[in-house]
């Protein structure tokens, strides 16, 4: 028995893929006010300079807004607060937004997008006008990112096109040349490979050269995904989450982002110069439970702060 019990060993943990590792470097993650409150403390699930993008809802007070990006900058991340054009009224409410931001959340980077909302509310109705306003530059911001869609945007292009969304694309990229505003397209998130990485070298053959940050949904409920796929819009990758709603076997399984970032990061390490250069996980099924599953899947690249 001594012998048995000499020879027996613990179990090993799995290996993570080293590709994927290196994908996952500088991720980013999105929230809102009402998720960021369910985390008691950032530093315990990710890691140290991880950019958090802060969600606008329509009807969320700016109050609100500002103190959960403050919170967060406070517990030493990078803050990104979105700026939706369509419920900005005008130039004043802007730079009031932007100065709340900085005074209080040290704020130094957007998102800008065209916003949730079909009507807007004021004067703004792209995120190209925010863009011209000026503010952003005169505020000393340092980076902005656009809003990029791998299937398309019914709200902007009703034909099922890509028409308006690559035109505004190309006029953004052609900003980035006018200012020192470091630039990058944020996606919506999609759930199947091939498409993106169409999308990714369509952008690249057009002369388009904003880095892309990709959207992934993290783990969540089969059920919660489609919801959440069908109001954003998102459109052929769909069927990915429709064929596992017919296997019996998966069904009450939660779904995890493991094929998607395991091909896309199978395509950075074979090509290099691929224009995907970060991954923005939407977590959908809990903050919490996406770090997790970035902490399980990204070795290095994902070690919690309070943890390094």
């Amino acid at each position: 028995m001594a012998i048995l019990n000499f020879l027996r060993r613990e179990p090993t943990p799995e290996r993570v893929n080293p590709q994927v590792e290196t994908f996952l470097k500088d991720f980013s993650i999105e929230v809102m006010p009402r998720t960021a409150e369910k985390v008691e403390n950032f530093r315990d699930i990710l890691p140290q300079g991880t950019r958090v993008y802060i969600a606008h809802i329509e009807g969320t007070p700016i109050e609100e807004m500002v103190a959960t990006a403050a919170r967060i900058n406070a517990e030493g991340f990078d803050i990104m607060p979105h700026f939706p054009a369509r419920i900005i009224k005008n130039r004043a409410m802007l730079a009031d937004w932007i100065a709340r931001y900085q005074g209080e959340a040290n704020v130094k980077q957007a998102l800008l997008l065209a916003g949730g909302v079909t009507t807007p509310h004021g004067d703004f109705s792209d995120s190209m006008q925010l863009v011209e306003t000026g503010l952003f530059d005169e505020a000393g911001f340092k980076r902005l990112h656009v809003a990029g869609h791998p299937e398309g945007n019914r709200d902007i292009d009703r034909d099922g096109t890509m028409k308006h969304v690559s035109a505004a694309l190309k006029w953004k990229n052609d900003f980035q040349t006018r200012t020192d505003a470091k630039m990058a397209i944020a996606t919506q998130f999609a759930f199947e490979a091939g498409p993106i990485i169409e999308w990714a070298n369509t952008l690249k053959n057009e002369g388009i050269t904003l880095p892309v940050h990709i959207g992934i949904a993290g783990p969540a409920k089969l059920q919660t995904l489609i919801k959440f796929a069908i109001a954003c819009g998102v459109g052929p990758s769909l069927k990915v989450l429709q064929k596992r709603a017919m296997d019996v076997t998966k069904l009450l399984l939660p779904y995890e982002p493991t094929d998607v970032i395991t091909a896309l990061a199978a395509q950075k390490a074979a090509n290099p110069d691929f224009n995907i250069s970060h991954v923005h996980f939407f977590p959908l099924g809990g903050i919490k439970t996406n770090a997790t599953w970035a902490t399980t899947n990204g070795g290095a690249s994902a070690v919690p702060a309070n943890a390094s």
